[in-house]
């Protein structure tokens, strides 16, 4: 019977799209196009599957030779053509080849895949010698197929392994295709090129030998085992300024730190050792942080006598947490420089492998990338793979193959190269750096290598590794080894390589005897030239910045807001919010909340203050009360009013984050270290959700000036009241940031009124002490009727620390002061005018912290000595700023009053999960508050 012919393929068919019609075919054969399904059920056997997942039933039939029939004749022609195999083959090594790379420094045995074999797709000896096309190869000829295989080893399968196929745009794998497979994946470097590695590796392997044996038991945090980390940023630097980089910031844990201070940053050893003898100077009120920990700035000028200012970001032990804050101080300068392309500053970020994969930060930051409001046109990420953890190995570490795995949520390629080899590590940065430039996307070096020592050089390694350490005992240093490559090549002498070594030893002594003599260095500067008009430390007294504007001023630009585009669409709710923002700017209504903040921000811009605020929903607002983003309700484009008040203003930003905290106030905070003369803020949704972020709180907010001796204005946004919304949507948690103020480190406010909001914000953006703030917002106050403003209070007046209360007239009739903060003040006010309770006086902190006592004792002077003072609060006991202001004044308040608090029962909970039982414990705590219980 005549066979019926195989359907060919429609035109301009080509494998990469084949193989994706065909894995959708297999999910759901009707989801394909109707004019590709004969051919595609022609090609799949008869449980659905398809040729391209080869099966071992399919070997026989598709890619093996069929069995000769009589007379040595075919019993049937090949399903596969042999160059389909070929370009089959092809794919296989781009796609797989990674596996079988010669990656590991430490040369251990991996599995073969069937599929990078010649024999699985049925070639045999007899067809090595047959030509085949192979453009991207030989772009103007056949090769045989041997030689196909040479190459497609020699460039994904030699010292590295290349990960691209993941990503799903088809130009950019085949840019790093040609790129890779015309080159065989090898960089030719001249003479002298060969030379400046020889002597970068000389630098970092001399640096650690002198550390380890001049300071013996010291923790260094070596760089042995991966000394090659030091060549490729040299390279990098070199080659980011030949594409017009001008800035680099970096950030990296502690592993290597130190040798790259000195060998990249320009930090003078002489300092570092001062800092290993403990002679280096320390801050009288015993703030700093250990060596390893500390960031560094430097002007590195290129063999191109291009300048390029290199920025090593401080990092705490929380290893992975410096990514967003690096990312958002990048994408501060470039917004501050006018870098819209994204191309003159450059993110560099050293991972350790176990991090990089274990800590959940890394891939929220990698989620950050490609987001609008948070791209930076690209990360340079290297991995510093030791193949270990502290002492835990990949096999209890991590799920995948790789440590770099998580970046495959990302389309960039990902290149594994073997750390022993310095010019494969410079092949992978020269793609990596233009790639980058290119396509304006993150690209990783995932450089293996092995760590020499243990975790720090008192730790004893075969503890729990004694088979890895004596493979790692036996092996060359990476200089040695390159220097072999070197001398078998000419041109270079062991005599003349020698000479390098003793040149850099004899500096490092030099060095070293002059910080035991006592020598002093001009301490690298602290704070960038940015920073010149402000101040940290203690707040200064009687500082107060001038934040009313005219009041003609503040209708005009609040009415600016309410016009549109003649062609925008609002929707019809927010037309009537329009409406009603109209008549506060004529003053016919008072203004709420949201209106006095988009004051401040337009005062703010149209002054030449940048306003940044970033957060969860913050375009809209969580609860629907900002809408400083406006969607046509027609076709969904947006207009932003604030963007739209004059010619000349600054940029204002108005940002929805991704539903993450750690990064996104991560970021908001490294982008406030460069914006100084701006203001910068990050919201949460809920105040607690900042708990998801209590790392950057911890490690770099409240206490970076200490440690670091940086500042930063930033401002956190936290929704804050108890309102029955149960335990996760009441609490920002004050009592965290109370415990760690100290030193007038951070401010502290819970504002009661628009005015009281407006005034903090312009106070925070326009005075010369920078500290971060912290701002327990309202949730029912944004729509309280008593908690509203009036033009004339944002005009005149200023942000009052303490609120009185007109009780104050009769404070010799007065029975009890209470103190309160937030929404709780109006609920006692109306509970005191209900039940006539005219002897008690009623005090807002509005500013928890700072809190002078000159400024308390003031409010407090009117009231007779052994007058009750009561704190009231409706945090539990142990929560809210009761413990805080317990620690700080005791059981009396500066001697004359005596001092106790009302509040709800310690608990472990922040709050009831019923809203009825949130009730009762509300009335009973007002009640207690005026009633004489305590």
């Amino acid at each position: 019977m005549k066979r019926e012919s195989k359907p060919a393929a429609p035109a301009s068919a080509s494998l990469a799209f084949l193989e994706s019609l065909q894995s959708e075919f297999i999910h759901n054969p009707a989801a394909a196009p109707p004019e590709w399904r004969r051919f595609l059920s022609e090609w799949a056997d008869g449980d659905g599957e398809a040729v391209g997942a080869v099966p071992d039933r399919w070997r026989y039939s598709v890619f093996n030779p069929p069995s000769a029939g009589r007379n040595g004749e075919r019993a049937e022609p090949q399903r596969f053509g042999m160059q389909d195999r070929v370009e089959l083959l092809l794919r296989n090594y781009r796609a797989h080849g990674h596996n079988i790379a010669s990656v590991d420094p430490l040369r251990r045995s991996k599995p073969q895949p069937p599929e990078l074999e010649p024999e699985f797709y049925g070639f045999t000896e007899a067809d090595m010698e047959r030509p085949f096309a192979c453009p991207t190869l030989e772009p103007d000829g056949m090769l045989p197929l041997r030689e196909i295989l040479q190459r497609l080893r020699n460039t994904y399968c030699r010292s590295i392994g290349v990960e691209f196929m993941h990503m799903d745009d088809l130009g950019m794998r085949q840019w790093l295709q040609q790129r890779m497979e015309r080159t065989q994946n090898r960089l030719q470097l001249e003479p002298d090129e060969q030379r400046r590695i020889l002597t970068r590796l000389t630098d970092a392997t001399v640096f650690e030998e002198f550390i380890r044996h001049k300071f013996i038991g010291a923790k260094s945090f070596s760089l042995e085992g991966s000394e090659s980390l030091v060549p490729l940023l040299d390279l990098a630097i070199e080659r980011a300024g030949e594409q017009g980089v001008t800035n680099i910031v970096m950030g990296m844990a502690h592993r290597g730190r130190l040798n790259v201070l000195a060998n990249i940053l320009g930090k003078s050893p002489l300092e570092i050792f001062r800092e290993f003898e403990g002679t280096a100077p320390q801050p009288a009120d015993g703030g700093g942080d250990v060596k390893y920990h500390l960031g560094y700035s430097h002007d590195w000028i290129t063999a191109s006598q291009k300048r390029i200012h290199l920025t090593l970001c401080f990092n705490p032990s929380h290893l992975e947490f410096i990514n967003p804050v690096a990312t958002g101080r990048v994408r501060a300068r470039q917004d501050r420089d006018g870098d819209s392309e994204r191309h003159q500053t450059l993110l560099l970020l050293i991972h350790g492998d176990a991090a990089f994969i274990g800590e959940g930060i890394v891939q929220e930051t990698l989620n950050l990338s490609r987001l609008p409001g948070y791209t930076v046109g690209g990360t340079l990420h290297i991995i510093l793979n030791n193949q270990i953890g502290f002492t835990t190995p990949p096999s209890e570490g991590r799920s995948t193959l790789y440590a770099a795995s998580v970046a495959r949520m990302l389309p960039a390629p990902i290149f594994h190269v073997n750390g022993e080899d310095p010019e494969a590590v410079a092949q992978c940065l020269e793609l990596a750096l233009e790639f980058r430039r290119l396509f304006r996307l993150d690209v990783v070096i995932d450089m293996y290598g092995y760590r020499r020592l243990g975790h720090n050089e008192t730790d004893e390694p075969t503890f729990t590794q004694p088979v890895l350490y004596r493979r790692i005992s036996r092996r060359p240093s990476v200089r040695e080894g390159y220097l072999e490559h070197l001398l078998a090549l000419g041109g270079l002498t062991r005599a003349e390589a020698d000479q390098i070594a003793e040149h850099r030893c004899e500096v490092l002594e030099q060095n070293l005897a002059e910080a035991r003599a006592g020598a002093q260095l001009t301490p690298n500067a602290g704070l960038p030239p940015a920073w010149n008009n402000y101040v940290g430390g203690p707040e200064p007294d009687g500082e107060e910045v001038a934040t009313g504007v005219a009041r003609e001023r503040l209708a005009s630009l609040l009415e600016s807001q309410t016009k549109l585009p003649e062609d925008f669409h609002p929707h019809p709710k927010v037309r009537r919010g329009i409406g009603t923002r109209l008549r506060m700017a004529r003053g016919e209504q008072p203004l709420d909340w949201a209106a006095a903040e988009s004051l401040a921000f337009a005062t703010l811009a149209t002054e030449g203050v940048r306003v940044r605020l970033a957060g969860q929903d913050s375009a809209r607002g969580t609860f629907s009360h900002r809408h400083a983003v406006l969607h046509d309700f027609e076709d969904g484009h947006t207009f932003t009013p604030l963007q739209h008040l004059a010619p000349d203003q600054a940029p204002v930003e108005i940002v929805n984050s991704p539903l993450c905290e750690a990064a996104a106030l991560g970021f908001e905070y490294g982008y406030s270290l460069e914006c100084p003369n701006g203001l910068v803020l990050w919201e949460a949704q809920f105040g607690d959700f900042v708990n998801a972020a209590q790392v950057i709180v911890d490690q770099f907010i409240v206490s970076a000036e200490k440690k670091w001796s940086h500042l930063s204005g930033l401002v956190l946004l936290l929704p804050h009241g108890m309102e029955g919304m149960g335990p996760e949507h009441s609490s920002a948690r004050p009592e965290r940031f109370l415990a760690q103020a100290a030193g007038d480190n951070i401010q502290v406010i819970q504002p009661t009124t628009p005015a009281q909001y407006f005034h903090a914000l312009r106070r925070q953006a326009l005075r010369r002490w920078r500290k971060p703030l912290v701002v327990l917002t309202p949730k029912s106050l944004l729509r309280h009727p008593q908690s509203v403003s009036s033009l004339e209070e944002l005009a005149a007046g200023r942000f009052q620390r303490i609120l009185g209360d007109p009780a104050e007239q009769r404070a010799d009739k007065l029975k009890r002061v209470l103190l309160c903060s937030g929404k709780l003040y109006f609920e006692l006010a109306a509970a005191r005018e209900q039940v006539h309770r005219d002897d008690i006086a009623l005090l807002r902190l509005e500013q928890l912290y700072p809190l002078p006592d000159a400024l308390l004792q003031s409010a407090l002077a009117c009231y007779r000595d052994g007058t009750p003072v009561l704190w009231v609060q409706e945090e539990p006991a142990n929560m809210g700023a009761w413990p805080h202001l317990r620690g700080r004044f005791g059981e009396s308040l500066f001697g004359r009053l005596p001092f106790s608090a009302v509040a709800r029962p310690p608990s472990a909970s922040p709050a009831a999960g019923s809203s009825r039982a949130h009730k009762l414990e509300q009335a009973r705590l007002i009640a207690q508050a005026l009633g004489g219980e305590t």
